[in-house]
């Protein structure tokens, strides 16, 4: 958003300038916003841990915590995605933008900022409304009034919209009224066309889904709010259908309370980061693996493979590695772009690692036992990683990582190993606790955050910091909202794809694919990876998912072995370039230029690739732990 910022000086108003009580009643509007989102998070931590001690410890639970969760939860979607609106924090494809001009780009940055703002507007209203039907729901354990809990949609809905008008006015004035010229004349020609509209059938999913939310994407727009912008535009022009049901849809896609687990366990990505605990495990690894031939390679490998099981992001995991272990891979001659093309691949071998946000989404979607995917989860990493480290071993010939460093002495390695242990036991406790059913997957996130902070203040000393608490909690709101919102938008768009008849027609078009069960999942690996480039893993999801694994089940496909399939498959179009948003992330977190590794990624993404096909072929390697 800062990109629309320009012509701010020389406008005075009672001796300020514009850009100056903007930018203080910018600054404002966060601090409103984002210390309850902060205090959201924590009251999460502590009432999901009391209910965890109450019930494990004094065998008494207490009934009412699941309700002041799910309520205090869906105010935290809604803060923290406005938050993300404050900070520019929605996941949106800059691909084409970045390749205008920098005056085009600040236009297309207010159009795409003016987007989000005209979607809110349009819901605000009847996100009232669904809060004041909500009133005659009551809860029955607290006895409060739904609206209490539904409040959070309009709230968060009108913080979120006066963020974004805020950021408009700060920008040129003359980019914000041909935008809404834009706006205005794309709704005239929609509002005429209606009624040629309403009697086109499905041919509108191609105006709308296909058209205008590809134009809405490619501009910019955040995928969370082009969802939404595209859905409400079908529901208003070619039904009859009141917004009310997508406010409605958006909620009930929000609040599944097995997504509670996502704010959780990017809080505790980001603890394990903070107090040191990913620093260690990468060092012990180094202290065994760093001397031997494209050692560090397999040290990142093996470094992707624990943090991914913690911190359940993957822009937390590369974050927590690469800056760690790129200096010394830069010191043993291995060029840029050999390094953040391997950091981006083991992002992408990595995915299916449990907690993995998407296998908690695809949980919360299709109804799969969570137990079963993260016992399934391990082994096809695994695989993966094994092929990346046969590819990397064949690299390191050519690029520097000879394992000209010294073999470390055993005193060495049983020293890194002796401070490793507190920071090691962490993902072994999350994976075995939801394993064995000792907790839900929600509930092991806080046992995890738990033993982080009491292991940051007690061992690891220093790197927790009271000063780093707030911006670390606003973090964990910010994404998360951005995470959720995206739920919550593909969940009203899936629904109203099913309601066209799209699902049907979808599910009876791949049931005819030839083949068979093997034509359908060399289909479906195809159709993610471009799914996973252009919208991102959660959202392709949400929507989908519904749709194919009831076709998926009538071939015979075991639906944990589809879930790992469609995953991998989604992960390596999010780190395939140009398209794939966590390349450049990766980019970003190495300090890389995106032309650097360019060329050499596609190395690793095909055999990547190669490596998915043998999971898809052989399902025993999901499966053989159920």
């Amino acid at each position: 958003m800062s990109a629309v910022a320009g012509n701010l000086h020389g406008h005075e108003v009672g001796g300020v300038t514009r850009a100056g009580w903007l930018a203080s009643a910018q600054q404002w509007l966060r601090l409103v916003v984002e210390i309850p989102a902060a205090a959201a998070v924590v009251a999460e931590v502590i009432i999901l841990l009391v209910g965890i001690v109450a019930r494990g410890v004094f065998h008494s639970p207490i009934v009412w915590t699941d309700e002041l969760a799910s309520t205090l939860f869906l105010w935290l979607a809604m803060l923290g995605s406005a938050v993300a609106v404050q900070r520019s924090g929605h996941m949106r494809l800059t691909f084409f933008v970045s390749q205008l001009s920098p005056r085009a780009q600040a236009w297309a940055s207010t159009l795409a900022v003016g987007g989000a703002a005209l979607l809110l507007a349009v819901v605000l209203r009847p996100a009232w409304d669904y809060m004041d039907d909500q009133s005659f729901v009551e809860t029955p354990a607290l006895g409060w009034s739904g609206s209490i809990r539904a409040a959070a949609i309009p709230v968060g809905c009108a913080v979120a919209l006066a963020s974004a008008l805020l950021s408009l006015l700060r920008g040129s004035l003359r980019d914000l009224a041909s935008a809404l010229v834009v706006f205005a004349v794309l709704g005239v020609a929609l509002y005429l066309a209606a009624p040629v509209l309403r009697q086109l059938g499905n041919y509108n999913l191609l105006i709308f889904f296909i058209g205008l939310l590809s134009l809405a994407v490619m501009a910019g727009v955040p995928i969370a709010f082009s969802f939404c912008l595209a859905t409400v535009a079908y529901l208003s022009f070619t039904t009859r259908t009141p917004l009310l049901v997508v406010v409605g849809r958006m909620d009930e896609g929000m609040s599944s309370l097995i997504l509670l687990a996502v704010p959780l366990f990017v809080l505790l990505g980001q603890l394990v980061e903070a107090t040191g605990m990913a620093r260690v495990m990468v060092a012990f690894l180094a202290s065994v693996l760093g001397h031997v031939r494209g050692g560090m390679s397999y040290v990142l490998l093996g470094a992707m493979l624990l943090v991914s099981g913690i911190s359940g992001s993957k822009t937390a995991d590369m974050a927590a590695v690469a800056p760690v272990l790129f200096p010394e891979m830069r010191k043993r001659g291995m060029q840029d772009g050999e390094l953040v093309s391997l950091l981006a691949a083991s992002g992408a071998m990595s995915e299916t690692i449990p907690p993995s946000i998407v296998l908690i989404a695809i949980a919360s979607v299709t109804g799969i036992s969570i137990a079963s995917l993260f016992t399934a989860g391990i082994l096809p990493g695994l695989v993966l990683a094994l092929v990346l480290g046969i590819v990397a071993r064949y690299r390191a010939g050519r690029d520097g990582d000879l394992g000209t460093a010294e073999r470390a002495s055993f005193a060495t390695m049983a020293k890194a190993l002796w401070v490793a242990i507190p920071a090691l036991v962490l993902p072994f406790l999350i994976r075995s606790a939801v394993v064995e059913g000792f907790a839900t997957a929600t509930e092991v996130s806080t046992l995890g955050i738990a033993y982080c902070v009491l292991a940051g203040l007690v061992i690891y000393r220093g790197g927790l910091t009271w000063r780093g608490v707030l911006p670390m909690l606003v973090q964990t709101a910010c994404l998360s909202g951005a995470i959720l919102f995206i739920v919550g938008s593909a969940s009203a768009m899936a629904w109203a794809l099913a309601q066209s008849g799209f699902s049907r027609d979808l599910a009876g078009l791949m049931a005819q694919v030839p083949g068979g069960a093997y034509g359908f999942l060399l289909v479906s690996v195809v159709a993610f990876i471009v799914l996973g480039s252009v919208l991102e893993g959660i959202p392709a999801i949400v929507l989908f998912g519904p749709l194919l694994f009831p076709v998926a089940r009538q071939f015979g496909i075991n639906e944990v072995h589809f879930s790992m399939v469609i995953i991998l498959a989604m992960g390596i179009g999010l780190f395939a370039p140009p398209f794939g948003l966590c390349y450049y992330a990766a980019c970003i977190i190495g300090n890389v230029a995106p032309d650097a590794g360019m060329r050499r990624i596609w190395i690793y993404l095909a055999w990547l690739f190669v490596g998915l096909l043998v999971i898809a072929f052989v399902p025993q390697i999901s499966t053989a732990f159920l």
